[in-house]
Protein backbone atom coordinates (compact mmCIF):
# COMPACT_ATOMS: atom_id res chain seq x y z
CA UNK A 1 0.00 0.00 0.00
CA UNK A 2 2.77 2.43 0.89
CA UNK A 3 2.14 6.16 1.26
CA UNK A 4 0.42 8.15 -1.48
CA UNK A 5 -1.66 11.30 -1.87
CA UNK A 6 -4.33 11.35 -4.55
CA UNK A 7 -3.91 15.03 -5.41
CA UNK A 8 -0.16 15.50 -4.85
CA UNK A 9 3.02 13.97 -6.15
CA UNK A 10 5.11 12.50 -3.32
CA UNK A 11 8.82 11.80 -3.65
CA UNK A 12 11.94 12.33 -1.43
CA UNK A 13 11.45 11.62 2.28
CA UNK A 14 13.21 10.99 5.58
CA UNK A 15 12.16 9.57 8.94
CA UNK A 16 12.38 10.09 12.68
CA UNK A 17 11.52 7.42 15.26
CA UNK A 18 10.24 8.46 18.69
CA UNK A 19 10.04 4.84 19.89
CA UNK A 20 6.27 4.59 19.44
CA UNK A 21 5.70 6.06 15.98
CA UNK A 22 7.71 6.44 12.82
CA UNK A 23 7.46 10.03 11.58
CA UNK A 24 7.69 10.41 7.83
CA UNK A 25 8.65 13.79 6.33
CA UNK A 26 8.05 13.85 2.61
CA UNK A 27 8.27 16.23 -0.33
CA UNK A 28 5.02 16.88 -2.15
CA UNK A 29 3.62 19.21 -4.82
CA UNK A 30 0.12 19.50 -6.31
CA UNK A 31 -0.70 17.48 -9.41
CA UNK A 32 -2.67 20.52 -10.59
CA UNK A 33 0.71 21.86 -11.80
CA UNK A 34 0.23 19.47 -14.74
CA UNK A 35 3.89 18.71 -15.43
CA UNK A 36 5.63 16.60 -12.75
CA UNK A 37 8.94 18.29 -13.63
CA UNK A 38 7.53 21.44 -12.01
CA UNK A 39 7.29 19.71 -8.64
CA UNK A 40 10.84 20.66 -7.68
CA UNK A 41 10.06 24.39 -7.83
CA UNK A 42 6.95 23.91 -5.71
CA UNK A 43 8.00 21.30 -3.15
CA UNK A 44 6.82 21.51 0.44
CA UNK A 45 7.49 19.17 3.38
CA UNK A 46 4.61 17.04 4.66
CA UNK A 47 4.30 14.86 7.75
CA UNK A 48 2.78 11.40 8.30
CA UNK A 49 3.03 8.78 11.04
CA UNK A 50 2.95 4.99 11.25
CA UNK A 51 3.48 2.25 13.79
CA UNK A 52 4.45 -0.40 11.24
CA UNK A 53 6.03 1.40 8.24
CA UNK A 54 3.16 0.24 6.04
CA UNK A 55 -0.03 2.02 7.15
CA UNK A 56 0.33 5.78 7.35
CA UNK A 57 -1.73 8.66 8.79
CA UNK A 58 -1.15 11.95 7.00
CA UNK A 59 -0.90 15.16 9.03
CA UNK A 60 -0.45 17.62 6.18
CA UNK A 61 2.22 20.26 5.68
CA UNK A 62 4.96 20.57 8.29
CA UNK A 63 5.69 24.24 7.48
CA UNK A 64 5.71 26.55 4.49
CA UNK A 65 8.41 27.97 2.26
CA UNK A 66 9.78 31.41 2.97
CA UNK A 67 8.99 34.75 1.39
CA UNK A 68 9.79 35.07 -2.33
CA UNK A 69 13.50 35.74 -2.81
CA UNK A 70 14.48 34.33 0.60
CA UNK A 71 16.80 31.36 1.08
CA UNK A 72 13.87 28.89 0.95
CA UNK A 73 11.55 31.15 -0.99
CA UNK A 74 11.00 28.76 -3.90
CA UNK A 75 10.83 25.35 -2.23
CA UNK A 76 11.72 23.30 0.83
CA UNK A 77 13.65 20.15 -0.03
CA UNK A 78 15.12 17.03 1.52
CA UNK A 79 16.70 16.83 4.98
CA UNK A 80 17.01 14.80 8.17
CA UNK A 81 15.84 14.95 11.79
CA UNK A 82 17.88 14.42 14.98
CA UNK A 83 17.16 14.90 18.68
CA UNK A 84 19.58 17.11 20.58
CA UNK A 85 20.76 16.45 24.17
CA UNK A 86 17.96 18.65 25.58
CA UNK A 87 15.27 16.59 23.85
CA UNK A 88 14.56 19.16 21.16
CA UNK A 89 14.06 17.76 17.66
CA UNK A 90 15.98 19.52 14.91
CA UNK A 91 15.14 19.23 11.23
CA UNK A 92 17.93 20.16 8.84
CA UNK A 93 16.37 20.71 5.44
CA UNK A 94 17.28 22.18 2.06
CA UNK A 95 16.16 25.65 1.10
CA UNK A 96 15.86 26.22 -2.64
CA UNK A 97 15.78 29.63 -4.35
CA UNK A 98 15.26 29.60 -8.11
CA UNK A 99 16.63 32.76 -9.68
CA UNK A 100 13.95 33.14 -12.38
CA UNK A 101 10.80 31.35 -13.59
CA UNK A 102 12.39 30.38 -16.91
CA UNK A 103 15.81 29.24 -15.66
CA UNK A 104 17.03 26.09 -13.93
CA UNK A 105 19.56 28.16 -11.96
CA UNK A 106 18.96 27.81 -8.25
CA UNK A 107 20.83 28.31 -4.98
CA UNK A 108 20.58 25.55 -2.38
CA UNK A 109 21.34 26.05 1.31
CA UNK A 110 20.99 24.10 4.56
CA UNK A 111 18.24 25.41 6.84
CA UNK A 112 16.89 24.52 10.29
CA UNK A 113 13.52 24.04 11.97
CA UNK A 114 12.91 22.86 15.54
CA UNK A 115 10.13 20.98 17.33
CA UNK A 116 9.32 19.65 20.78
CA UNK A 117 6.97 16.95 19.49
CA UNK A 118 7.84 16.21 15.83
CA UNK A 119 4.53 17.77 14.79
CA UNK A 120 4.73 21.54 15.32
CA UNK A 121 7.83 23.02 13.71
CA UNK A 122 9.40 26.47 14.04
CA UNK A 123 11.73 27.60 11.30
CA UNK A 124 14.93 29.24 12.51
CA UNK A 125 16.67 32.24 10.93
CA UNK A 126 19.01 31.16 8.24
CA UNK A 127 20.34 29.65 6.22
CA UNK A 128 22.72 28.00 8.67
CA UNK A 129 25.12 26.65 6.04
CA UNK A 130 25.97 27.60 2.44
CA UNK A 131 28.49 26.18 -0.01
CA UNK A 132 32.05 27.35 0.70
CA UNK A 133 33.56 28.48 -2.63
CA UNK A 134 37.03 27.70 -1.31
CA UNK A 135 36.13 24.00 -1.18
CA UNK A 136 33.09 23.40 -3.37
CA UNK A 137 31.64 24.34 -6.73
CA UNK A 138 29.24 27.30 -6.68
CA UNK A 139 26.79 28.59 -9.26
CA UNK A 140 28.48 30.05 -12.32
CA UNK A 141 31.87 28.40 -11.82
CA UNK A 142 31.01 25.51 -14.17
CA UNK A 143 28.32 24.50 -16.64
CA UNK A 144 26.29 22.85 -13.84
CA UNK A 145 22.93 24.70 -13.59
CA UNK A 146 22.65 24.88 -9.80
CA UNK A 147 24.63 25.56 -6.67
CA UNK A 148 24.40 22.05 -5.24
CA UNK A 149 24.27 22.13 -1.44
CA UNK A 150 21.37 19.94 -0.35
CA UNK A 151 20.06 16.80 1.41
CA UNK A 152 21.77 17.35 4.79
CA UNK A 153 22.16 14.11 6.74
CA UNK A 154 23.14 14.73 10.37
CA UNK A 155 24.40 12.17 12.89
CA UNK A 156 26.34 12.02 16.17
CA UNK A 157 29.74 10.32 16.27
CA UNK A 158 30.78 9.07 19.68
CA UNK A 159 34.47 8.76 18.87
CA UNK A 160 34.95 12.33 17.67
CA UNK A 161 32.33 13.72 20.07
CA UNK A 162 30.95 15.80 17.21
CA UNK A 163 27.86 16.07 15.08
CA UNK A 164 28.55 15.40 11.41
CA UNK A 165 26.61 16.56 8.38
CA UNK A 166 26.82 14.94 4.93
CA UNK A 167 25.70 17.12 2.02
CA UNK A 168 25.10 16.63 -1.70
CA UNK A 169 27.65 18.92 -3.40
CA UNK A 170 30.11 19.17 -6.25
CA UNK A 171 33.87 19.59 -6.26
CA UNK A 172 35.35 22.80 -7.67
CA UNK A 173 37.94 20.64 -9.47
CA UNK A 174 37.77 17.63 -11.75
CA UNK A 175 36.54 16.81 -15.22
CA UNK A 176 32.99 17.98 -15.83
CA UNK A 177 30.45 16.67 -15.17
CA UNK A 178 32.15 14.01 -12.98
CA UNK A 179 32.39 16.24 -9.91
CA UNK A 180 29.85 14.79 -7.49
CA UNK A 181 31.19 14.51 -3.93
CA UNK A 182 30.03 13.94 -0.36
CA UNK A 183 30.47 17.30 1.35
CA UNK A 184 31.14 17.32 5.08
CA UNK A 185 30.59 19.69 8.00
CA UNK A 186 31.01 19.29 11.77
CA UNK A 187 29.51 20.87 14.87
CA UNK A 188 29.67 20.52 18.63
CA UNK A 189 26.26 22.15 19.25
CA UNK A 190 24.13 21.55 16.11
CA UNK A 191 24.02 25.27 15.40
CA UNK A 192 27.57 26.43 14.68
CA UNK A 193 29.00 24.40 11.82
CA UNK A 194 32.47 24.18 10.28
CA UNK A 195 32.59 23.20 6.62
CA UNK A 196 35.25 20.55 6.04
CA UNK A 197 36.82 19.15 2.87
CA UNK A 198 34.72 16.54 1.08
CA UNK A 199 34.84 12.94 2.28
CA UNK A 200 35.16 11.73 -1.31
CA UNK A 201 36.91 12.72 -4.49
CA UNK A 202 35.49 13.71 -7.90
CA UNK A 203 35.86 11.22 -10.72
CA UNK A 204 33.84 8.33 -9.25
CA UNK A 205 31.31 8.37 -12.09
CA UNK A 206 28.58 10.41 -10.42
CA UNK A 207 27.71 13.97 -11.46
CA UNK A 208 25.80 14.13 -8.20
CA UNK A 209 25.36 11.81 -5.22
CA UNK A 210 22.01 12.53 -3.61
CA UNK A 211 20.26 11.86 -0.28
CA UNK A 212 23.16 10.31 1.63
CA UNK A 213 22.57 8.41 4.79
CA UNK A 214 24.61 6.06 6.93
CA UNK A 215 23.24 2.93 8.60
CA UNK A 216 24.75 0.12 10.65
CA UNK A 217 23.69 -3.38 9.68
CA UNK A 218 25.39 -6.74 9.92
CA UNK A 219 28.04 -5.35 12.26
CA UNK A 220 29.33 -2.62 9.94
CA UNK A 221 28.35 0.74 8.54
CA UNK A 222 26.93 1.25 5.06
CA UNK A 223 26.42 4.38 3.01
CA UNK A 224 23.28 4.63 0.86
CA UNK A 225 22.75 7.34 -1.77
CA UNK A 226 21.14 7.93 -5.16
CA UNK A 227 22.17 8.86 -8.68
CA UNK A 228 19.94 8.51 -11.72
CA UNK A 229 21.05 7.19 -15.12
CA UNK A 230 21.22 10.65 -16.69
CA UNK A 231 23.78 11.82 -14.13
CA UNK A 232 26.14 8.84 -14.42
CA UNK A 233 29.36 9.84 -16.14
CA UNK A 234 32.99 8.84 -16.62
CA UNK A 235 33.42 5.08 -16.41
CA UNK A 236 29.73 4.70 -15.45
CA UNK A 237 28.36 6.49 -18.54
CA UNK A 238 25.55 4.54 -20.17
CA UNK A 239 24.85 2.41 -17.09
CA UNK A 240 21.57 2.27 -15.16
CA UNK A 241 21.19 4.52 -12.14
CA UNK A 242 19.04 4.32 -9.03
CA UNK A 243 19.78 3.66 -5.36
CA UNK A 244 23.43 2.85 -4.57
CA UNK A 245 25.20 1.43 -1.54
CA UNK A 246 28.65 0.62 -0.25
CA UNK A 247 29.97 -0.96 2.99
CA UNK A 248 32.40 1.15 4.97
CA UNK A 249 35.45 0.05 6.94
CA UNK A 250 35.14 3.09 9.21
CA UNK A 251 33.25 6.36 9.24
CA UNK A 252 33.59 9.35 9.27
CA UNK A 253 36.45 8.77 6.85
CA UNK A 254 37.19 9.22 3.18
CA UNK A 255 35.00 7.07 0.92
CA UNK A 256 36.01 5.81 -2.52
CA UNK A 257 32.69 5.83 -4.38
CA UNK A 258 34.20 3.91 -7.26
CA UNK A 259 33.32 0.89 -5.09
CA UNK A 260 29.62 1.78 -4.90
CA UNK A 261 27.14 -0.78 -6.20
CA UNK A 262 23.56 -0.43 -7.44
CA UNK A 263 21.09 -1.65 -4.80
CA UNK A 264 17.95 -1.16 -6.91
CA UNK A 265 17.47 0.51 -10.30
CA UNK A 266 15.79 3.87 -10.80
CA UNK A 267 12.29 2.47 -10.80
CA UNK A 268 12.78 3.38 -7.13
CA UNK A 269 14.69 6.41 -5.83
CA UNK A 270 15.76 8.30 -2.69
CA UNK A 271 15.95 5.07 -0.70
CA UNK A 272 16.13 5.06 3.09
CA UNK A 273 17.07 2.10 5.26
CA UNK A 274 14.79 1.90 8.29
CA UNK A 275 14.64 -0.74 11.01
CA UNK A 276 11.31 -2.26 11.99
CA UNK A 277 10.42 -3.07 15.60
CA UNK A 278 12.14 -6.45 15.32
CA UNK A 279 15.39 -4.71 14.34
CA UNK A 280 15.24 -5.90 10.75
CA UNK A 281 16.51 -3.49 8.05
CA UNK A 282 14.10 -2.52 5.29
CA UNK A 283 14.35 -0.24 2.29
CA UNK A 284 11.73 2.44 1.71
CA UNK A 285 11.91 4.41 -1.53
CA UNK A 286 9.66 6.47 -3.75
CA UNK A 287 8.16 5.08 -6.94
CA UNK A 288 10.11 6.95 -9.59
CA UNK A 289 9.87 5.81 -13.21
CA UNK A 290 7.02 3.76 -14.69
CA UNK A 291 7.19 1.34 -17.62
CA UNK A 292 6.53 4.18 -20.05
CA UNK A 293 9.22 6.37 -18.49
CA UNK A 294 6.67 8.57 -16.74
CA UNK A 295 7.07 9.88 -13.19
CA UNK A 296 4.97 7.98 -10.64
CA UNK A 297 5.52 9.20 -7.07
CA UNK A 298 4.39 7.72 -3.78
CA UNK A 299 6.42 5.77 -1.23
CA UNK A 300 6.85 2.01 -1.36
CA UNK A 301 6.03 -0.58 1.24
CA UNK A 302 9.06 -1.81 3.21
CA UNK A 303 11.40 -4.04 1.20
CA UNK A 304 13.42 -6.39 3.45
CA UNK A 305 17.21 -6.15 3.18
CA UNK A 306 19.97 -8.65 3.84
CA UNK A 307 23.76 -8.53 3.87
CA UNK A 308 25.20 -10.30 0.84
CA UNK A 309 28.15 -12.69 0.94
CA UNK A 310 30.55 -9.88 -0.01
CA UNK A 311 29.21 -7.52 2.66
CA UNK A 312 27.00 -5.28 0.51
CA UNK A 313 23.37 -4.54 1.30
CA UNK A 314 20.97 -6.42 -0.99
CA UNK A 315 17.21 -6.74 -1.35
CA UNK A 316 16.14 -10.02 0.21
CA UNK A 317 14.17 -10.83 -2.93
CA UNK A 318 17.34 -10.53 -5.03
CA UNK A 319 19.64 -12.47 -2.73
Amino acid sequence: MGFNLSDHWVWDFWLADDGADYHLYYLHAPKSLGNPDLRHRNARIGHATSTDLATWTDHGRAFDAGAPGSFDGSATWTGSVVRDPTGLWRMFYTGSRFLSPDSAANIETVCLATSADLSTWTKQPGPILSADPALYETLGTSSWPEEAWRDPWVFWDEQSQLWHMLITARSKTGTEPDRGVMAHATSSDLFNWTIQPALSQPGSGFAHLEVFHIVEAGGRKHVVFCCDSAKLCGDRSGAVGGIWTQPLESFPADVDFRQARLLVDERLYAGRVVFDRTGRPNLLAFNNVGAAGDFLGGISDPLPLVIGKDGYLELESAA
